[in-house]
This record gives C-alpha cells, sequence and structure tokens, in this order.
C-alpha cells in the first residue's frame, strides 16, 4: 500500500497534467464505447427506451445471417427476427472502395510529392495548390459540387460531349459507374498524403543517388533500390492512416447517393448503412453492434499492415 501511495506521490504533476485529458477520453471516448458494447446485445430503439430487450448475439446473427442462408431466425427473447439483407451489400461496397481507393491514392500523392521533389520553379506554389483539395475534400459543399459536375446534364458530360462522345450515361447515377465517382473523388483528395510522402523524401540523402549514378544505376532503378526501401516507413504510416480513414467514409456516399446509398445501393457504404439503421429505423442496438464489427474490420487490418511491416519496412537500422 505504501508502495502505490510513493507511486501516485512521485508522480502526482504529470498525473495533475494528464487529468484533463483522463476526463475528456473517459467522458467522451471510453463511457460510450462501452455503453455502445453494452446495447449492441439489446434491441434498443431510442423513441422507446422503456421497450428494450436484451437478445444476446441477435444483432450479430442479424447480420451476418445472410452469409448462411438465413431469412429470419427467433431471439432469445421469442421475437422472430428478419436477418439484414443489405449488410453484406454494404461489406462488399466498402471493402471495394477500400481495395481500390486507398492503393488509387497513395500512388497519385507519391508520383506527385516526386514531383514536387525536383528543383522546379513555383514548386511552393503548385504544393499549395494540390492540397486545397484535401482541405475542401471532405465538406458537403465539394460532396454537392462533385455530385453536380457527374451528373448525367453535368459538367463533365458537356466537356465529353463537346469532345466527341455519345450516350454517355449519369455517373452518379448509373450503378456501374457510381462508386467509381466516390473513388476518384477520394484520390482527388490526395493532399496530405502528399505531404507526408513529401516529407520523407526529402529525408533521402541525395549522396546515395550521385553514387547510384555512378554505379550506373538507371533511376528505375534507383526508385525500387533506394526511394521505396528508405520510404518504407512512410508508406506504412500512410496506408494505415488512408486504411482507417477509408473504412469511415461518410459523407460523399450519403451526399452524392441520396442518404440511400444510390441506385441498386451501389453506393451503400458501412458507415452510411449503419447511420439509415441508427438514425432512421432507430436501431441503435443494432447499430451499436455494426460499429462493433467495423471497429474489429480496422483494427484487423491495421494489425496484419503491421505484422507484414517486417517483410517490406526498412528502419535502416543496416539489415
Amino acid at each position: 500500500m505504501s508502495g502505490i501511495v510513493t507511486f501516485f506521490r512521485r508522480n502526482a504533476v504529470a498525473y495533475m497534467f494528464l487529468t484533463p485529458w483522463l476526463l475528456g477520453f473517459i467522458i467522451l471516448t471510453l463511457y460510450p464505447m462501452i455503453y455502445s458494447l453494452g446495447l449492441s446485445f439489446t434491441d434498443y430503439d431510442f423513441t422507446q427506451p422503456d421497450a428494450t430487450q436484451f437478445i444476446g448475439l441477435g444483432n450479430y446473427v442479424k447480420m451476418f445471417g445472410s452469409a448462411f442462408g438465413l431469412s429470419e431466425f427467433t431471439a432469445s427473447t421469442g421475437e422472430v427476427i428478419r436477418v439484414d439483407p443489405y449488410y453484406m451489400k454494404s461489406l462488399s461496397v466498402t471493402f471495394t472502395y477500400v481495395f481500390v481507393s486507398v492503393p488509387l491514392k497513395m500512388i497519385f500523392a507519391l508520383a506527385v510529392a516526386m514531383l514536387m521533389n525536383q528543383k522546379l520553379r513555383g514548386v511552393p506554389f503548385y504544393r499549395a495548390v494540390y492540397y486545397i483539395p484535401t482541405l475542401l475534400g471532405g465538406s458537403i459543399a465539394i460532396a454537392v459540387l462533385w455530385r453536380k459536375l457527374f451528373e448525367k446534364d453535368g459538367l463533365v458530360n458537356g466537356f465529353l460531349a463537346v469532345l466527341g462522345f455519345v450516350d454517355l450515361p449519369g455517373w452518379i447515377t448509373n450503378p456501374n459507374y457510381a462508386l467509381g465517382t466516390l473513388i476518384l473523388l477520394t484520390v482527388w483528395q490526395f493532399g496530405s498524403s502528399m505531404i507526408i510522402f513529401l516529407a520523407g523524401l526529402k529525408q533521402i540523402p541525395q549522396e546515395y543517388y550521385d553514387a547510384a549514378s555512378v554505379d550506373g544505376a538507371n533511376k528505375v532503378r534507383q526508385f525500387f533500390a533506394i526511394t521505396i526501401p528508405l520510404l518504407s516507413p512512410v508508406i506504412l504510416f500512410n496506408l494505415i492512416i488512408q486504411i482507417i480513414s477509408a473504412f469511415q467514409a461518410f459523407t460523399q456516399a450519403y451526399i452524392i447517393g441520396g442518404g440511400k446509398g444510390g441506385v441498386l445501393n451501389s453506393t451503400l457504404f458501412y458507415t452510411l448503412h449503419m447511420y439509415i439503421q441508427g438514425w432512421t429505423y432507430h436501431e441503435m442496438g443494432y447499430a451499436s453492434a455494426m460499429a462493433w464489427v467495423l471497429l474489429l474490420i480496422i483494427g484487423g487490418f491495421t494489425l496484419l499492415v503491421f505484422r507484414s511491416s517486417s517483410w517490406w519496412v526498412s528502419y535502416g537500422v543496416g539489415e
């Protein structure tokens, strides 16, 4: 007991400074998380809180039941619950979005960062210009603008018509192209990744490239033998940040898809489906369960990337 008292007395100043953050974390993050975990095992409807019942894993069966051929099941309360027919579709749309948009965005950001790393006139100006879409891209105004641009009678089709293209589709309303336009919007917001890549590129000593040139290595060889290995810690950081951000994408899908997932649910993102379940159908218990599954998915991918980093990330320790 005296050891604990001594420990807190010795670190009292540090804990005093940490107290505001700890209070914020406990009240605004930890408590809501634990509360939502409890809700995920109930049929909680915030318009009828007195009718809340504990249904065990019912919400999770409702999510994944269709993967096992179920259309409905009986919960522990005796209530027959219909399996969510759109959950697997939302997973499919989200995984497609993440697996396509994240690599494209990183490749594009790295390409522009390498261009910005050259000794060219006006680079600071272009660097700021390229960062503007990142500042604006997540806003509702840009999502609305993007929707107007890609409508059937929008500016994009008008420009393509001038070039001679005919029978152009409505890129937003056509289920074959709707998700692609959202991916394009995400790639357009490459500014933050570009800045991080650019900072990493500037840390690579020029002497390495000079030595490689003397040895006869061309630019492609230098890119794969010097740039990529020395930039791999930055790539790892960017990859994790972009994966987490992509799984949480919501605003663009909500605005461009009209808040309902678009035509044939082609833009029914996971977060949008969760929002619809919680706030449109008032099924907060089910939405809480979806949130926890999303947390596990993001955590699983993050862990996978971290575990694989020992294969492809170099920290310059001489391996």
